[in-house]
């Protein structure tokens, strides 16, 4: 894993034009960070009660270890109501969806592989690419503004670190190590994003859906190797009694929607571990302890979504999120259906004598 430490390149590498997007331009963005956000996170809301139903679907692209171009797939969203939404992926190798029925019960079904950690992560790039209000609470996280230029143009950049008080000394964090939120400089548009210390997210070809900024290309790269690139094909009406919003028999349906379960019981179904990399950095500064992350592991035991909790130095958390996104687990169940689970994970880094 490489720790990630330039940001401003990724910006003319990835950053292109607007698109079919129609908004006005602003004078300028508020210079505080959580204001920032707090203007942009009505556009990026697409749970809101007051949408139209609405269908999309999208073409993506994996590539393998060498940045070669390997599975191809279609991601697909339905949405009624925020009770009432599908998301599908299917490949040749793998199929994987999930639906929310407005009686609140989460049902599953899935064929063929385990999708890849960031073939979720697609869903969140395009839905909900922005920080949760828990990721910005002050008295757990700092944010950190910095302004970047790429081709004459300034970005304003706010990173989210999670406090550190095992080293309180650690002041300096470099730009994109934790996650790191780069805007438009005259509209509350995301444009690129970084996580992981290593993986970067770009936002092209912004449009309008229904007064919400949507990026119809998204490229995800982990270094300067490509991971994955998805195009927006469609986006159209839905009726409400579209069958596609009811799960077939055979699926695995649930009355709960998600459980929280310890780090403890969550250790005993793990199948599947890569061990993290001990940086350089935090072994010269003999830096060691616990990074605790939380972790949303799927119906399937695929590892869904990650976010750093507390973590001692800041790029054993860049290491921790690396190695556990690639961990798989078997599917926790509750009266014999599989469900989602919040826990934590504690990943340890401790130095030999």
């Amino acid at each position: 894993m490489r720790t990630l430490f330039v940001v401003a390149g990724f910006l003319t590498a990835v950053v292109a034009g607007f698109g079919q997007a129609s908004a006005v331009p602003t004078p300028g963005l508020p210079k505080d960070p959580k204001e920032l956000f707090a203007a942009a996170a009505p556009f990026y809301d697409f749970t809101a009660s007051t949408l139209k139903p609405w269908h999309l679907k999208a073409s993506y692209q994996l590539y393998d270890e060498q940045g070669n171009p390997s599975e191809q797939g279609t991601y697909e969203y339905w949405w009624v109501s925020p009770q009432a939404y599908r998301s599908t992926w299917s490949r040749p190798e793998a199929t994987h969806t999930d639906w929310h029925t407005a009686d609140g019960k989460h049902a599953h079904l899935a064929t063929g592989d385990r999708l890849k950690f960031f073939e979720y992560k697609l869903q969140g790039a395009l839905l909900s690419p922005l920080p949760d209000a828990g990721d910005l609470d002050p008295t757990k996280f700092r944010l950190d503004r910095e302004t970047k230029s790429s081709d004459g143009a300034k970005f304003p950049c706010i990173m989210v670190i999670p406090l550190m008080p095992q080293h309180g000394q650690v002041q300096s964090v470099p730009m994109g190590l934790f996650p790191t939120y780069c805007f438009d400089p005259q509209m509350p548009v995301l444009r690129v994003s970084y996580s992981f210390g290593t993986v970067t997210t770009g936002f092209n070809k912004i449009v309008k859906v229904q007064n919400r900024y949507l990026a119809r290309e998204i490229l995800l790269f982990e270094g300067k190797r490509k991971i994955l690139t998805a195009t927006v094909d469609s986006i159209t009406n839905l009726s409400p009694s579209d069958p596609a919003l009811t799960p077939p028999e055979g699926a695995n349906v649930s009355k709960v929607d998600r459980v929280q379960i310890s780090a403890g019981v969550s250790a005993g179904f793990l199948l599947k571990k890569q061990i993290p990399v001990y940086p350089q950095d935090a072994k010269d500064a003999r830096a060691s302890g616990t990074v605790v992350l939380q972790a949303t592991i799927g119906m399937d035991g695929g590892v869904h979504d990650l976010r750093v909790v507390q973590t001692p130095w800041p790029s054993l958390a860049a290491s921790a999120l690396w190695a556990v996104s690639h961990w798989e687990y078997r599917p926790y169940l509750l009266g014999g259906e599989p469900v989602e689970v919040e826990t934590t994970v504690n990943v340890i880094f401790s130095l030999g004598p």
